[in-house]
């Protein structure tokens, strides 16, 4: 049985080598030291285990790092997604991204389709499983993508916020296309998107990708952005009623969320841009809110 002082020693040793994976292993030492002595775990075998201790420590903290990196709303997973909820949506679409093929040809993905049917849900997971392949990831909404580098113009930081955008293997950028563009917008994600050839992108936007050029001021700079995005990306329509009331803490999933979703009390039928009323408005209207 190994002495307090031996694992004083040692302890004090891992620490200033950084070993903190082989200290978790201290706790089962005298274990593993009987096992050594009684033949059943070699000298190699031995060392080995306090390696394998370390790596797995070593690998769970670059992940929580990359984690912290990415800064997602919220820890989702595809396993997470309710994809029985919806049978409008296009599952086997969904779940061949998770191959991942799509980033390694570093190829683009837009997941597109009215509010609240799971679409940063899907870009969050897709996330998630890039970084378990140990590459870096970054969420954020466009809006603050282009007021980040919008704010580079003013302090002389341009170069440096482009890079924080560009640098990541995966960039997702949620709620592309929410409104038109000023010209200094649209350069600046023209220069962001030229930045990033060879890396993927995956793009959530409640619009079609056709109706993306009216928001540019300059045809020229739309079309020429565009056609990098539009021409090597995988397109998924997502579609269905909103995933959003589903998840609603205490709320059960229901096989019809569509009909049990309540009526919108304060808008016109014609012109509401509620979430809840989207599909379904006082059974008078089934106009859907695209934009």
């Amino acid at each position: 049985m190994a002495t307090n002082i031996e694992l004083g020693a040692l302890d004090k040793a891992l620490r200033t080598l950084r070993l903190g994976g082989m200290l978790d292993t201290l706790d089962t030492l005298d274990t593993r030291l009987s096992q050594a002595r009684a033949g059943d775990l070699g000298h190699i075998e031995f060392l080995q285990v306090l390696c394998e201790g370390e790596i797995s420590r070593r690998e769970s903290a670059a992940m929580e790092r990359r984690e912290r990196r990415a800064r997602f709303d919220e820890p989702v997973t595809m396993e997470g997604f309710d994809f029985a909820a919806s049978p409008k949506l296009a599952a086997a679409q969904l779940r061949d991204l998770e191959a991942l093929r799509w980033l390694h040809a570093g190829e683009f993905v837009i997941l597109y389709g009215p509010v609240g049917v799971g679409k940063s849900h899907i870009a969050q997971s897709l996330g998630q499983l890039v970084i378990r392949q140990g590459m870096d990831v970054r969420f954020i909404k466009t809006s603050r993508a282009l007021a980040h580098l919008a704010g580079g113009h003013a302090d002389q930081t341009w170069r440096k916020r482009l890079a924080e955008l560009t640098k990541p293997t995966l960039l997702i950028l949620d709620d592309w296309g929410m409104r038109e563009l000023t010209a200094a917008q649209a350069d600046d994600l023209y220069e962001l998107v030229s930045e990033r050839s060879g890396k993927s992108m995956i793009l959530t936007s409640n619009r079609a990708p056709e109706e993306w050029y009216k928001l540019f001021p300059n045809p020229v700079v739309g079309e020429s952005l565009l056609n990098r995005l539009i021409n090597t990306s995988y397109r998924i329509f997502m579609d269905g009623p909103s995933y959003r009331p589903n998840k609603r803490p205490g709320q059960k999933p229901t096989a019809n969320r569509a009909n049990t979703r309540p009526p919108c009390r304060s808008c016109s039928p014609w012109s509401c841009l509620c979430v809840q009323s989207r599909a379904v408005h006082s059974g008078r209207t089934r106009r859907r809110y695209r934009g």
